[in-house]
């Protein structure tokens, strides 16, 4: 599998498409596959998530939504992975820049950027085939890489300017 077809898997549709929809398209892509090209998908998603696995990244997420768990930073993580590409690579090297977001799913009127179990799809798929799991990939290291952010107000407004700005707190 290419990192061009892993993209293309992952990606929703639009960025809106509820949480419920957007598990159940990548299941129904992910069906489609061979054993192979399932563990194949794994690998890269696995890839993904320990790239996105940075205090930086953590940050912006603090300051939009004040995660403060790895369960929730993983399934923040999962939603980064499925905005695509384009926006994930965008977000991994500058996090403030996911303030230029037009749209996040919302609950309760606030922006939800969580993914639930979407990291765990071709798993559950390729166990119910194989009665096996698939080979284990760490998503992340010990601790999220690069320095911690700061969660004093001060300085998460000089760290993400353009989020605190539009998600102030």
């Amino acid at each position: 599998m290419t990192e061009s077809e892993f993209w293309q898997l992952v990606s929703r549709d639009v960025l809106t498409q509820s949480n419920s929809a957007l598990s159940e398209q990548l299941k129904q892509r992910l069906s489609a596959l061979s054993d192979e090209q399932l563990a194949a998908f794994d690998k890269h998603f696995s890839q993904q998530m320990r790239r996105s696995y940075l205090w930086s990244v953590w940050g912006a997420a603090y300051v939009l939504t004040g995660i403060d768990s790895e369960y929730e930073f993983a399934e923040f993580r999962s939603y980064l992975i499925s905005l695509g590409k384009e926006w994930f690579e965008k977000i991994i090297a500058n996090p403030d820049s996911l303030a230029q977001l037009p749209e996040f799913p919302l609950v309760d009127d606030y922006a939800y950027p969580f993914l639930e179990e979407y990291d765990l799809i071709a798993g559950q798929l390729y166990e119910e085939r194989t009665g096996k799991e698939l080979p284990f990939v760490p998503s992340g290291q010990a601790t999220p890489a690069g320095k911690k952010f700061d969660n004093r107000p001060k300085m998460l407004k000089k760290a993400y300017p353009e989020l605190a700005h539009r998600f102030p707190f």
